[in-house]
């Protein structure tokens, strides 16, 4: 595998989708869970916000519900889908409050951080579910 299907392929072995476009989501804000050389969080896996979460995030001191215009941040709430550390979320997985993932949008370097098996039980799967995805 070349080094641009990498930067292209989900936790599935599958092309990676599109996480979110509104808000517009990435560390690239192209709305797809892609990292880089830059990206020193790795921001990979793509997440549905909940109430738990933001506030498990806050407490950590990364408050994700406060817009920050200046990094092009619109400031999240609970529903909305977003990019997430490897790492952070991890660590919310250890605090028993990780938010859903959608393993077609989550980049395949997250299984360098997290477990398939972890994601797995996190995943939203079924019609019904993927109603609240916006994109």
């Amino acid at each position: 595998m070349d080094e641009e299907q990498y930067e292209l392929q989900n936790v599935l072995g599958e092309k990676l989708e599109s996480c979110c476009t509104d808000p517009l989501t990435g560390f690239y804000r192209d709305g797809f869970c892609r990292t880089g050389a830059d990206d020193l969080g790795v921001h990979v896996i793509c997440a549905q916000m909940t109430e738990e979460f933001l506030a498990f995030s806050k407490a950590r001191g990364n408050d994700l519900s406060t817009p920050r215009p200046e990094f092009i941040f619109p400031g999240l709430t609970p529903g909305d889908c977003w990019c997430l550390c490897a790492d952070r979320w991890q660590e919310a997985l250890e605090a028993g409050v990780a938010p859903p993932v959608k393993l077609e949008a989550t980049h395949i370097s997250a299984l360098e951080f997290v477990s398939m098996a972890d994601l797995q039980r996190h995943a939203i799967d079924g019609e019904e579910d993927l109603e609240v995805w916006r994109f």
